[in-house]
Protein backbone atom coordinates (compact mmCIF):
# COMPACT_ATOMS: atom_id res chain seq x y z
CA UNK A 1 0.00 0.00 0.00
CA UNK A 2 2.87 2.16 1.09
CA UNK A 3 4.43 1.35 -2.61
CA UNK A 4 1.33 2.14 -4.06
CA UNK A 5 1.12 5.91 -2.59
CA UNK A 6 4.97 6.38 -3.37
CA UNK A 7 4.34 5.33 -7.07
CA UNK A 8 1.17 7.98 -7.16
CA UNK A 9 3.52 10.43 -5.50
CA UNK A 10 6.00 10.33 -8.17
CA UNK A 11 6.09 13.14 -9.98
CA UNK A 12 5.18 12.21 -14.19
CA UNK A 13 7.92 13.31 -16.30
CA UNK A 14 6.51 16.20 -18.29
CA UNK A 15 5.14 15.42 -22.06
CA UNK A 16 7.23 15.77 -25.02
CA UNK A 17 6.88 18.20 -27.15
CA UNK A 18 5.17 16.85 -30.57
CA UNK A 19 5.99 18.83 -33.73
CA UNK A 20 6.26 17.40 -37.57
CA UNK A 21 9.91 18.44 -38.21
CA UNK A 22 10.03 17.11 -41.67
CA UNK A 23 6.63 18.99 -42.42
CA UNK A 24 8.73 22.44 -40.75
CA UNK A 25 11.81 21.51 -42.07
CA UNK A 26 10.33 21.53 -45.57
CA UNK A 27 8.80 24.98 -44.81
CA UNK A 28 9.89 28.02 -47.12
CA UNK A 29 12.08 31.10 -44.57
CA UNK A 30 8.61 32.75 -44.49
CA UNK A 31 6.43 30.07 -43.51
CA UNK A 32 9.06 29.15 -41.32
CA UNK A 33 9.48 32.27 -39.70
CA UNK A 34 7.86 34.69 -40.20
CA UNK A 35 4.22 32.90 -39.53
CA UNK A 36 3.49 34.30 -36.46
CA UNK A 37 1.08 31.26 -35.30
CA UNK A 38 3.19 28.95 -36.80
CA UNK A 39 6.42 27.81 -38.23
CA UNK A 40 9.07 27.63 -34.94
CA UNK A 41 6.95 30.10 -33.38
CA UNK A 42 4.12 27.39 -32.67
CA UNK A 43 6.52 25.54 -30.57
CA UNK A 44 7.42 28.50 -29.24
CA UNK A 45 4.22 29.18 -27.82
CA UNK A 46 3.64 26.00 -26.37
CA UNK A 47 6.63 26.46 -24.03
CA UNK A 48 8.59 24.11 -25.95
CA UNK A 49 11.83 26.78 -26.54
CA UNK A 50 14.64 24.61 -26.36
CA UNK A 51 13.00 22.35 -29.16
CA UNK A 52 12.00 25.54 -31.47
CA UNK A 53 16.17 26.74 -30.47
CA UNK A 54 16.97 23.39 -32.35
CA UNK A 55 14.44 23.45 -34.73
CA UNK A 56 15.64 27.20 -35.82
CA UNK A 57 19.30 25.37 -36.18
CA UNK A 58 18.75 22.84 -37.63
CA UNK A 59 16.06 24.55 -40.30
CA UNK A 60 19.18 27.05 -41.07
CA UNK A 61 21.56 23.93 -41.57
CA UNK A 62 19.37 22.27 -43.71
CA UNK A 63 18.74 25.50 -46.01
CA UNK A 64 21.60 26.49 -46.21
CA UNK A 65 20.72 29.78 -44.71
CA UNK A 66 22.47 32.90 -43.86
CA UNK A 67 19.62 35.13 -42.81
CA UNK A 68 20.57 37.52 -39.92
CA UNK A 69 17.09 36.75 -38.18
CA UNK A 70 17.29 33.37 -38.00
CA UNK A 71 20.79 33.47 -36.32
CA UNK A 72 18.43 36.44 -34.21
CA UNK A 73 15.76 34.38 -33.14
CA UNK A 74 17.44 31.24 -32.24
CA UNK A 75 19.82 33.49 -30.06
CA UNK A 76 16.70 34.89 -28.39
CA UNK A 77 15.40 31.49 -27.46
CA UNK A 78 18.99 30.17 -26.29
CA UNK A 79 18.48 33.72 -23.81
CA UNK A 80 14.60 32.98 -22.91
CA UNK A 81 16.63 29.46 -21.52
CA UNK A 82 19.18 30.90 -20.17
CA UNK A 83 21.81 29.90 -22.61
CA UNK A 84 23.62 32.82 -22.93
CA UNK A 85 27.00 32.14 -24.24
CA UNK A 86 25.53 30.41 -26.76
CA UNK A 87 22.81 33.54 -27.35
CA UNK A 88 25.83 35.74 -27.54
CA UNK A 89 27.40 33.81 -30.18
CA UNK A 90 24.24 33.44 -32.23
CA UNK A 91 23.37 37.61 -31.70
CA UNK A 92 26.93 37.98 -33.20
CA UNK A 93 26.50 36.58 -36.40
CA UNK A 94 23.00 38.68 -36.81
CA UNK A 95 24.92 42.06 -37.24
CA UNK A 96 24.11 43.20 -40.36
CA UNK A 97 26.34 45.27 -43.38
CA UNK A 98 26.27 48.96 -42.74
CA UNK A 99 24.30 49.04 -46.04
CA UNK A 100 21.73 46.82 -44.87
CA UNK A 101 21.83 48.96 -41.45
CA UNK A 102 21.70 52.08 -42.66
CA UNK A 103 19.76 53.84 -40.60
CA UNK A 104 17.57 51.73 -39.01
CA UNK A 105 19.79 50.64 -35.93
CA UNK A 106 19.17 47.00 -36.11
CA UNK A 107 22.97 46.83 -35.57
CA UNK A 108 22.78 49.07 -32.41
CA UNK A 109 19.79 46.77 -31.44
CA UNK A 110 22.33 43.74 -31.24
CA UNK A 111 24.82 45.51 -29.87
CA UNK A 112 22.72 46.65 -26.84
CA UNK A 113 21.24 43.25 -26.53
CA UNK A 114 24.14 41.78 -26.20
CA UNK A 115 25.74 44.33 -23.41
CA UNK A 116 22.57 42.99 -21.79
CA UNK A 117 23.19 39.72 -21.96
CA UNK A 118 26.95 39.93 -20.40
CA UNK A 119 26.02 42.34 -17.77
CA UNK A 120 27.77 45.58 -18.77
CA UNK A 121 25.27 48.70 -18.65
CA UNK A 122 27.39 51.21 -19.84
CA UNK A 123 28.35 49.32 -23.59
CA UNK A 124 24.38 48.97 -22.93
CA UNK A 125 23.58 52.76 -22.16
CA UNK A 126 25.66 53.96 -25.01
CA UNK A 127 23.85 51.43 -27.51
CA UNK A 128 20.46 52.60 -26.30
CA UNK A 129 21.79 56.47 -26.58
CA UNK A 130 22.73 56.02 -30.09
CA UNK A 131 19.78 54.49 -30.91
CA UNK A 132 17.86 56.80 -29.78
CA UNK A 133 19.57 59.45 -31.55
CA UNK A 134 18.47 57.82 -35.04
CA UNK A 135 16.18 59.90 -37.13
CA UNK A 136 13.08 58.28 -38.96
CA UNK A 137 13.98 57.80 -42.09
CA UNK A 138 11.76 59.02 -44.74
CA UNK A 139 9.23 57.88 -46.99
CA UNK A 140 9.17 54.21 -45.32
CA UNK A 141 6.28 52.57 -44.15
CA UNK A 142 5.94 49.38 -41.33
CA UNK A 143 3.20 47.02 -42.03
CA UNK A 144 1.73 45.26 -38.94
CA UNK A 145 0.90 41.44 -37.95
CA UNK A 146 -1.74 41.81 -39.95
CA UNK A 147 0.04 43.42 -43.72
CA UNK A 148 -1.67 46.75 -43.31
CA UNK A 149 0.72 49.87 -42.16
CA UNK A 150 0.71 51.10 -39.01
CA UNK A 151 2.03 53.94 -37.15
CA UNK A 152 5.58 52.37 -35.26
CA UNK A 153 7.09 53.85 -32.35
CA UNK A 154 10.42 54.68 -33.26
CA UNK A 155 13.57 53.97 -33.03
CA UNK A 156 12.98 50.79 -33.85
CA UNK A 157 13.40 48.71 -30.44
CA UNK A 158 13.75 51.14 -28.38
CA UNK A 159 10.73 49.75 -26.96
CA UNK A 160 12.92 46.88 -26.19
CA UNK A 161 15.96 48.85 -25.03
CA UNK A 162 13.23 50.64 -22.45
CA UNK A 163 11.94 47.49 -21.13
CA UNK A 164 15.64 45.71 -20.77
CA UNK A 165 16.41 49.11 -18.90
CA UNK A 166 13.40 48.90 -16.88
CA UNK A 167 14.02 45.22 -15.93
CA UNK A 168 18.16 45.27 -15.65
CA UNK A 169 18.45 42.63 -12.75
CA UNK A 170 16.03 40.48 -14.14
CA UNK A 171 16.83 37.44 -16.85
CA UNK A 172 16.38 38.03 -20.11
CA UNK A 173 13.28 36.42 -20.84
CA UNK A 174 11.22 38.18 -17.83
CA UNK A 175 13.28 41.30 -18.96
CA UNK A 176 12.51 41.02 -22.52
CA UNK A 177 8.56 40.87 -21.78
CA UNK A 178 9.15 44.33 -19.91
CA UNK A 179 8.98 45.79 -23.64
CA UNK A 180 5.94 47.51 -24.58
CA UNK A 181 4.82 46.43 -27.87
CA UNK A 182 5.94 48.39 -30.87
CA UNK A 183 3.25 49.02 -32.79
CA UNK A 184 1.37 51.54 -31.49
CA UNK A 185 -2.88 50.56 -30.96
CA UNK A 186 -4.78 53.01 -32.70
CA UNK A 187 -8.77 52.97 -32.01
CA UNK A 188 -10.94 53.73 -35.17
CA UNK A 189 -12.70 57.29 -35.83
CA UNK A 190 -15.96 56.77 -34.40
CA UNK A 191 -18.28 57.21 -37.25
Amino acid sequence: MIWIALLVAQPTAAAPCAYDRDRLLALDLDAFDQDMTGGWRKLEEDGCEADAADLIHDWRVAHHARETILYWHEGQLRADLGQTAAAIALFRRAYKTAEQDHGFGWNLYVDGTIAFLRRDRPAFDMAKAKLAALPRPTGVTFNGPDGKPHPVSWPLNMNVFEGLARCWDKPYKAAYACAKPLFRVTKPDPA
